[in-house]
């Protein structure tokens, strides 16, 4: 029988992996939740990171086998979001990928880069940066602000 950390940790990573696809979800409630409860900072923000990315790198397959259509058809990614997606991959390049964790643009920039057959290496890379710092910073605030 799992313990309860077990399905604590089994719950984030899966909050956080939902969370890097197209999916209307916040991991970041339940990495606070968790936080507040006491449970390791480390461990949480690895959890998650990992999950995060793990959807990430799933959009980034969805666009490199599926190619274009995968956003609209599959994924409800409007033609807008991609056109902005596509054209703050070609302003800013790779480094885009950084903040692949942003709200409403991050999921299109994972699929844009997918199509786009971005370096798999350089796609890790950067978009565990931008996830991992941003689950620092969540933590940091979540744990500052309970005191």
């Amino acid at each position: 029988m799992e313990t309860f950390a077990e399905l604590g940790y089994l719950g984030l990573f899966v909050a956080a992996f939902l969370a890097a696809t197209i999916l209307p979800l916040s991991s970041e409630v339940v990495l606070s939740a968790l936080l507040l409860g006491g449970w390791s900072p480390v461990a949480l923000v690895s959890v998650a990171t990992v999950g995060n990315v793990l959807g990430s790198l799933t959009n980034y397959a969805l666009g490199y086998w599926a190619g274009p259509k995968v956003g609209n058809k599959w994924l409800k990614i409007s033609e807008e979001e991609f056109v902005k997606a596509e054209r703050r991959f070609a302003k800013y390049g790779l480094f885009s990928l950084c903040f692949a964790w942003v709200p409403v643009i991050g999921d299109p920039i994972t699929v844009v880069a997918g199509i786009l057959r971005v370096r798999l290496l350089w796609f890790v890379v950067l978009v565990t940066a931008g996830k991992l710092l941003r689950y620092i910073a969540v933590s940091v605030l979540a744990l500052q602000a309970n005191g």
